[in-house]
């Protein structure tokens, strides 16, 4: 009997380990902010043009910028490239009102929309201070010191959990890519995911462009 169970027990356990097709799991947990007002499309430009600046400064490159304003343009594609005009020019660098002379700064966006269920999860207290997850309102903060992480390390449950004032995620998604390139060569390229209301996804899907009617002229006979 025992030898038998042995058997059994290998058995289950070999059949544990292998599978016709590959195994779903979720991947870590992450945060994606959600855009829901025009303030929001502010917060988005300052985060763009912080990084973009950034970049171009790594390259090392000085040149005037012009800000292209994509064809069909989209409600959103209007205002944000109002939001990143200001933003450059406040920050101190030469924007050209005409593309002579200047590297392009173009911006693209994707609405993505989704068919399956949206489940909002919301992480027990456990996992969030074992995974040193914390929350801040607004745009992700890519340098933190230790003490800014220790204080929001008790934070992150409250933060989190409050994630639900947000609505939760939806169906829809916008793809957001800002690039700068001249001569045929990317100097800087960023790419951002967030989560939109599905009654603002029209105000991020580029307009259709309006089609001109045709005359047909008909002769008789």
């Amino acid at each position: 009997m025992r030898i038998l169970l042995i058997g059994v027990g290998a058995t289950l356990l070999a059949a544990c380990t292998t599978s016709p097709i590959p195994v779903s799991e979720n991947f870590p947990l992450t945060v994606q902010p959600k855009v829901r007002s025009a303030g929001h499309w502010n917060l988005l430009s300052r985060d763009v043009v912080t990084q973009t600046l950034d970049m171009l400064s790594k390259v090392g490159t000085t040149a005037h910028l012009y800000v292209a304003l994509p064809p069909n343009a989209s409600e959103f594609d209007r205002a944000f490239r109002e939001f990143l005009i200001t933003e450059l020019v406040k920050s101190g660098r030469i924007v050209m009102q005409r593309p002579d002379n200047a590297i392009e700064v173009s911006y693209q966006t994707q609405v993505v929309r989704h068919q399956s269920y949206r489940q909002h999860f919301i992480p027990g207290g456990f996992t969030m201070l074992t995974a040193g997850l914390y929350a801040l309102y607004g745009l992700r903060l890519e340098h933190v010191d230790a003490k800014a992480i220790g204080g929001l390390g008790v934070a992150a449950v409250a933060d989190t959990v409050a994630s639900i004032n947000s609505g939760g995620p939806t169906h829809t998604e916008l793809i957001l890519t800002t690039t700068v390139a001249t001569g045929g060569r990317y100097l800087t390229r960023k790419t951002d995911i967030y989560y939109v209301e599905e009654e603002d996804a029209t105000l991020f899907a580029a307009l259709q462009p309006v089609k001109t009617p045709r005359l047909v002229k008909v002769v008789g006979p």
